[in-house]
């Protein structure tokens, strides 16, 4: 078991008060996000979408039995970097991962930039491919 954040230095009720409210948060995916599982779901990877782990982790889409995750990196999760021009991830991205990667998951990343310079018609096979490499097929 993980520790759980902020439970050795504050309250506990505020803890659970804050635990409460961060779990019933309505969450509102992007368009990016909703097209991107809607082809998952085509090509056979099922998944749970908008998925909250047990310690408030949340995965834009997720196979929990295998902790096997999609994150979904709009322009919000990311910076240019000035002297070359190339994007970058930012600070809260990278923490998100290193957090989830410490926990087990195994994270597949979709950025934006590589997504929107695809055609519609190699979308689907550019999923199949990430999804090969990282091997999340195999482990359904």
């Amino acid at each position: 078991e993980h520790p759980q954040v902020f439970s050795h230095c504050c309250d506990p009720k505020l803890v659970e008060r804050l635990r409460r409210a961060y779990f019933t948060h309505i969450r509102r995916p992007s368009k990016l996000q909703s097209d991107i599982s809607t082809i998952l779901c085509q090509i056979g990877w099922e998944h749970e979408f908008e998925y909250v782990s047990e310690d408030g982790l949340s995965l834009d889409m997720a196979h929990p039995r295998t902790k096997r995750g999609i994150e979904v990196g709009g322009p919000a999760h990311y910076v240019r970097n000035p002297s070359t021009g190339t994007w970058v991830e930012n600070g809260s991205t990278r923490l998100k991962s290193r957090l989830l990667e410490a926990r087990g998951w195994t994270l597949i990343y979709i950025p934006f930039f590589e997504w929107n310079g695809l055609a519609t018609y190699q979308r689907a096979e550019y999923l199949e491919a990430k999804l090969e490499n990282a091997r999340f097929f195999a482990i359904q």
